[in-house]
């Protein structure tokens, strides 16, 4: 593994260890020639996917990509490092068990979708924003709506508002 501090293509593995979920392996190496210490991960990839955009194009699916964006979602929200790569692991474990070698990028949108959804409202909201393609506050007002109607239609029990009884 070549170290990315000083270029040297030689590093000597210190310690591996599972990460929780058991889905990759968490290497500390250090570099002999500089001395320095970084992380790899190893992860099992079963082949590689495509990515479908909606023009057409076909894109190596990129995990870290993934990562990223779910991520950004989440910045400035109350949800651990550990949830978002559990959220993005098990994306990943249903892409590669749907057995496809090509996914729709839409098919991945409603996957992240659904997990925001029970991860975190705000990320969720924000994520849609941008995969849904939000172009003005009303798309908002919509669509925060639209999540209003579907928890009172799911929680039948819940308390109505004054101006509703």
């Amino acid at each position: 593994m070549r170290c990315p501090f000083c270029g040297n293509e030689d590093s000597q593995v210190k310690d591996s260890r599972p990460t929780e979920d058991g889905a990759a392996i968490r290497r500390r190496r250090q570099c002999p020639a500089c001395g320095g210490r970084f992380t790899t991960f190893e992860r099992i990839q079963l082949r590689e996917m495509l990515i479908v955009k909606k023009s057409g194009k076909r894109e190596v699916f990129d995990r870290d990509k993934l990562a990223r964006s779910i991520e950004i979602a989440c910045r400035k929200r109350p949800v651990s490092e550990e949830r978002i790569e559990r959220m993005v692991n098990g994306v990943v474990r249903r892409l590669e068990s749907s057995g496809e070698a090509e996914i729709d990028a839409g098919v991945l949108g409603e996957m992240v979708m659904e997990g925001l959804q029970a991860l975190d409202p705000v990320a969720y909201i924000r994520f849609a924003s941008v995969y849904r393609d939000f172009r003005e506050a009303r798309d908002f007002e919509t669509f925060v709506g639209s999540l209003s109607v579907v928890a009172r239609s799911v929680e039948p029990d819940a308390p109505m508002e004054p101006d509703q009884q």
